[in-house]
């Protein structure tokens, strides 16, 4: 097997990781302290095509494949995991269905804006009372003949006040359930409209979340994506790739953690020599290295599976499910490595260690990927075949 990146992903790597670590890194402790979003960053990122990698070029996308975009993440996660996760919803929950479903009108739109940064995406699907359960949509979208009127609310929405589109999972016909549910684009501008407060979270704290709401909100029959009824479908395809987004979301914060803490075990000394001559520390650095790298073979395959067209539902929930655990143990070892600094926000590790909390919710909790992996390999899906 060949695991050497491609010219092309190689730059994608270098571009990610230069931004990060030259424009991102400086006050993401004030962004993070103050919730400020960095929307400054947005048309820099536009402009590197990291706000449409994966999207076709003819819409201003930079048409690269879902390693690139994984690679991208986790470079930006090393180091502002609030920044990726604005880049991963935008991209995989937002522009991917909208070029892979939507009608050409609409694709000619949203999406060359969308490319560009000038307008950012949101996929809204969870509700008050459907969180894992994604089958009890409350959200409504009655179809009036030449428009559906959508009325409902959805949580924890992730560009939820900044987002100018927004893919919106409602039910059409409760009467079959999951059968009667579809997607739609919705403009943030459309009457009826309307966002709550900016959610005081734990970690990624600049990033934006918020509850968005909608009220006899009307959108054209055109801005369904997908026949009637492919909606709880679409979104089930929707998080497998997300999935893959947040696996390196994890797998970055992950790294991150690592790199700080194994710098800061080469400076600290103690009883006359650095703490990474003693074995205390060296082995927890062994393990941190050993299970990110065995993270990333995960996370790759993934994304390569997806590219290839082949079946990676079960690769993405592996892949997450397991960057999401070691993002949490990494964090938590370097904090420990670090001591007492590790528990101030000067030293960014107590930061990485929050952000990687939520890797393990979101986009399907560890017990969904539990609950997904464990249902492929009992009706026989084979993920170890390698052919």
């Amino acid at each position: 097997m060949d695991f050497t990146l491609s010219e092309e992903q190689l730059m994608i790597q270098s571009a990610a990781r230069d931004f990060a670590q030259n424009v991102l890194k400086e006050g993401v402790i004030e962004r993070d302290r103050d919730m400020v979003h960095p929307t400054e960053f947005i048309a820099q990122m536009g402009d590197l095509g990291f706000m449409g990698l994966m999207t076709d070029e003819k819409y201003g996308g930079a048409g690269m494949d879902t390693l690139s975009y994984a690679i991208a993440i986790e470079e930006l996660s090393k180091v502002d995991a609030s920044t990726s996760v604005i880049m991963s919803a935008h991209n995989s929950l937002a522009l991917w269905g909208i070029e892979k479903y939507g009608e050409e009108e609409l694709k000619q739109k949203y999406l060359p804006k969308m490319t560009t940064g000038e307008m950012i995406g949101a996929f809204c699907l969870s509700e008050p009372e459907a969180g894992s359960d994604a089958t009890s949509q409350q959200t409504s979208a009655i179809d009036k003949g030449d428009h559906y009127l959508i009325n409902g609310t959805k949580n924890w929405i992730t560009n939820g006040k900044k987002a100018g589109a927004y893919v919106v999972i409602a039910q059409t016909n409760p009467e079959i359930r999951h059968k009667g549910i579809n997607a739609f684009v919705v403009d943030a501008t459309a009457d009826g409209v309307t966002t709550g407060v900016k959610e005081d979270k734990l970690g990624i704290r600049s990033s934006d979340t918020s509850s968005v709401m909608f009220q006899d909100v009307k959108v054209p029959k055109g801005n369904r994506l997908g026949p009637e009824g492919f909606g709880f479908k679409y979104a089930m395809q929707t998080l497998d790739g997300g999935r893959i987004g947040i696996a390196a979301q994890a797998l970055g914060i992950a790294c991150g953690a690592y790199e700080l803490a194994l710098d800061y075990s080469h400076q600290r000394r103690a009883f006359g020599k650095p703490i990474n001559n003693h074995q205390a520390i060296a082995f927890k650095l062994a393990d941190m290295a050993m299970e990110i790298e065995a993270t990333r073979m995960l996370v790759y395959r993934a994304a390569w599976l997806k590219d290839q067209g082949r079946e990676y539902a079960q690769a993405a929930a592996m892949a997450k499910l397991f960057a999401s655990e070691v993002a949490m143990k990494a964090t938590v070892e370097a904090v420990q490595v670090h001591g007492g600094y590790g528990y101030v926000k000067e030293y960014h590790v107590e930061r990485l260690m929050r952000d990687a909390k939520i890797t393990q919710i979101y986009e399907g909790t560890s017990e969904i990927q539990r609950l997904v992996i464990s249902r492929n390999i009992i009706k026989g899906s084979t993920y170890i075949d390698m052919a």
